[in-house]
């Protein structure tokens, strides 16, 4: 699994030109679902070994809301949206069309589960086209606790401590309001899958 420390700057390009159309096509979707028009930023990728991954994403004592989807067909794994518990609250907020509540509800943790559900399929399926694969995303479960304990939780499933996380931050801009919204998609490729996406940057 050394591979992951030898990609060159013209491989880690290729990634980011994905995780760039897919935050893309993550954008147009939340537009559509709030109804305010929504850019975004040029999105960071990040490669690193599952455990470096939470101090990156928030510090460890910092409440998330986390949504969980495996991905099933040609390529195997699973995906994990993460928001601060600021971001996600006003999300559902925006989704629900009315003021942020300071409590995830019901209703709150419906919109999130559909957003993350929405913007994750976003994501799989430029991994999907660039790829030239097919990609399935199961249902999306949904985790509300500290930063540490969803990424351990996360970590403990998936298995061993070669697991490597590809992690997009991205920036939602809405310029009507001035608000902005960050998040981040964490995708966690299974051993063979893994080698799949080296293998298709390397040829990109």
């Amino acid at each position: 699994m050394e591979d992951l420390r030898t990609l060159k700057a013209i491989q880690l390009d290729a990634l980011r030109e994905v995780a760039n159309i897919g935050a893309g096509h993550a954008a147009t979707a939340l537009s559509q679902m709030i109804g305010e028009t929504i850019m975004i930023t040029v999105p960071r990728i990040n490669v690193s070994p599952l455990e470096e991954v939470p101090p990156q994403v928030a510090e460890p004592d910092e409440p998330v809301a986390a949504v969980l989807m495996h991905m099933l067909g040609d390529l195997t794994g699973r995906t994990l949206l993460v928001f601060p518990r600021r971001t996600a609250l006003r999300l559902a907020g925006l989704l629900l069309r009315r003021a942020s509540s300071d409590e995830f509800t019901e209703m709150e943790q419906s919109a999130i589960k559909e957003a993350g559900n929405i913007l994750s399929s976003a994501y799989m399926n430029a991994l999907s086209d660039f790829m030239g694969m097919m990609l399935l995303p199961s249902p999306p479960s949904l985790a509300i606790d500290m930063s540490n304990a969803v990424l351990t939780t996360a970590y403990l499933q998936f298995g061993s401590d070669k697991d490597y996380v590809f992690c997009v931050e991205s920036e939602f801009v809405m310029n009507d309001i001035e608000e902005h919204l960050r998040g981040y998609f964490l995708l966690l490729p299974d051993p063979a899958s893994l080698q799949a996406i080296l293998k298709a940057v390397r040829v990109a």
